[in-house]
């Protein structure tokens, strides 16, 4: 016998597949070309039951944006915990995060059209969790040399600096008309920037 699903599963099943059909739309055709009509027509949903879900497109962008998001803070994740030694992690965490940033569709929609459809206040509200991994991770490195005299202030700066950088080249990566090349020197550049923090000592890139 089949089990009948509750509402909050419909909900969420439909709430699904409404951020990948717009997901798939926003990659392509970008934010302003992108049609409503066309996102629900992919979706298999009445135009009627995605005003239910979402107000306008720009909260449904926004969905969009924060699953993004949270792919790219998996990936940092998962390159991190890879990684025996923490530094290497963070190096490495730094890098899943660039390559991510530039795979086609996440540029357009996280870097390209973000800007102009959400503002930075609301971007930087949903990078609040990549930004705290980014601290976690800073905090576990120097930990790890045995150095737990860094204090709170410090270890949020350096988490600033650090999170700050890489969202600076990914943007300038998006924009670049060699992008190959900018991302190259960018992952260089993020690569000794950690390995200059305190507590990374002269440990090789």
């Amino acid at each position: 016998m089949k089990t009948r699903r509750t509402q909050q599963e419909r909900t969420a099943s439909t709430t699904k597949d409404l951020v990948g059909a717009a997901r798939a739309h926003f990659a392509r055709d970008g934010y302003a070309t992108a049609s409503l009509d066309a996102i629900c027509d992919r979706a298999g949903i009445s135009k009627g039951a995605l005003y239910h879900h979402f107000r306008n497109k720009q909260t449904l962008f926004r969905a969009v944006y924060e699953a993004e998001q949270h792919r790219l803070r998996d990936a940092i994740a998962a390159a991190f915990r890879a990684c025996p030694d923490p530094w290497d992690g963070l190096r490495a965490g730094q890098r899943a995060f660039l390559t991510g940033s530039i795979e086609p569709g996440t540029q357009r929609i996280t870097l390209l059209d973000a800007p102009g459809a959400l503002g930075w206040a609301v971007m930087r509200e949903v990078q609040a969790d990549c930004r705290a991994m980014t601290r976690r991770g800073l905090e576990q490195a120097v930990h790890a040399d045995g150095d737990s005299a860094v204090p709170a202030v410090e270890l949020d700066a350096m988490a600033s600096v650090v999170f700050g950088a890489l969202c600076e080249c990914a943007m300038a990566v998006a924009h670049a008309p060699d992008p190959d090349a900018v991302l190259a020197a960018s992952l260089r550049q993020v690569d000794l920037l950690v390995t200059a923090l305190p507590g990374a000592g002269a440990r090789a890139v």
